[in-house]
């Protein structure tokens, strides 16, 4: 099913962790789509490059067996994690920084891919907080 011209629910739902249910409530499907308009817009503003989701909504369930927190905005389906094919991922974070589009947060992780996220409701402002966590620990990205 097509969640934006680009981006589809399978895509968005995708986990290694199959042996858990991944299906997003009606709240989380609203934020589901929100985040794939906005990948949308981040998927002009790299050129149309192709964008690789490794994940996006994550239930409690696959969230606990990837050791993520329950805080993380993947649970609310308001995160993706992302690769684009011929850009570092800070190629990706900068671009996106330069843009000026509402991101809430964007995380260089690793260098190895890209966390981008919206406000976890569609009337909080984004809060554009740029980050770099690797295995220094978690900083703000400059």
């Amino acid at each position: 099913m097509s969640l934006s011209k680009n981006f589809t629910f399978e895509e968005l739902t995708i986990t290694d962790h199959r042996q858990f249910d991944n299906t997003p409530n009606a709240s989380e499907m609203a934020n589901l789509m929100r985040l794939a308009g906005f990948l949308e817009q981040v998927k002009e503003v790299l050129g149309g490059k192709p964008i690789m989701v490794n994940s996006a909504f994550r239930s409690k369930a696959v969230n606990d067996a990837v050791g993520s927190k329950d805080s993380s905005q993947h649970r609310m389906a308001c995160a993706a994690d992302i690769r684009v094919p011929g850009m570092t991922p800070d190629e990706v974070v900068k671009a996106v920084i330069a843009s000026g589009i509402g991101y809430d947060q964007i995380i260089r992780e690793f260098d190895r891919w890209t966390h981008i996220s919206v406000p976890n409701t569609k009337d909080m402002t984004p809060r554009r907080q740029a980050l770099i966590i690797d295995k220094s620990g978690t900083r703000q990205y400059v």
